[in-house]
Parts: C-alpha cells; sequence; structure tokens
C-alpha cells in the first residue's frame, strides 16, 4: 500500500535581489539554491509530519545553468519515498523570469520554457511519532 504522503509537493517563487549577487555578471552562488531548498523541504515537512524536521544529507546535486541577481526563480521540493523517520525529495530550482539588463535598466522577461537551474535529491529527517 502506497504512503499517501508520497507525491507531496511544495512550490515557492523567489524575486533573487541584486544584494544577493556574489559573482561578477551579477551571478549568484549555489548556496542561494540550496538554501531555498531548505525552505520547501520545511514546508513538506509541516504539511506531511506536523514537524520542521531537518535536513539530513544532499545527494546528486547538479548545477546545471546560471542563477542571476533580476531572476525569479521557483523551487519545488515533491517526496519521493517515506521512510520510518526519513523522507526523500526530489528537488529543482528553475528560473521562471530573468532580468535584461541589456535592454534597460528595469528590463525582464519570462523565460519559455523555465531554465533548469539546480536539481537535487535530499533526505529530510523528521522526530518519531510520540
Amino acid at each position: 500500500m502506497s504512503d499517501p504522503r508520497v507525491g507531496v509537493t511544495v512550490v515557492h517563487r523567489r524575486y533573487v535581489p541584486y544584494a544577493h549577487a556574489h559573482y561578477a555578471g551579477s551571478l549568484v552562488d549555489g548556496a542561494y539554491a540550496l538554501g531555498l531548498f531548505g525552505d520547501v523541504a520545511t514546508e513538506v515537512c509541516i504539511r506531511t509530519d506536523g514537524d520542521e524536521g531537518l535536513f539530513a544529507g544532499y545527494s546528486d546535486v547538479r548545477f546545471v545553468a546560471p542563477v542571476r541577481a533580476g531572476d525569479v526563480v521557483e523551487v519545488t521540493g515533491r517526496v519521493t519515498r517515506v521512510g520510518t523517520r526519513s523522507r526523500t525529495l526530489e528537488l529543482s530550482c528553475v528560473v521562471v523570469c530573468r532580468g535584461r539588463p541589456d535592454r534597460g535598466e528595469s528590463a525582464a522577461q519570462v523565460c519559455d520554457p523555465p531554465i533548469v537551474a539546480v536539481t537535487a535529491t535530499g533526505t529530510v529527517v523528521v522526530p518519531p511519532v510520540a
């Protein structure tokens, strides 16, 4: 019998402020996406287990495309496995809008299709049921 928590999905969207640019070309460091994965995982744990849970680790982290200041990113976490106290999540960070400073200071465009920037598999743990 399948656990009803498998397939639970949480999506967050966020504008990446220019204050978060870390490298030339307004690039944001990879840890930025990992922090967003933590936010999504926290909500997943609250929804599935009534607890914020804790991140135990990542596997198969892939930085596929850059995230830049001025982007709007969509971060998704989906439960793929439920253990006794652990949950496995498939995580993705995609750029759905991108700033276009080459066209003007406030110019931007919708990315169609969205640009996959970071993917990972994460494991979270939740406390035992009392």
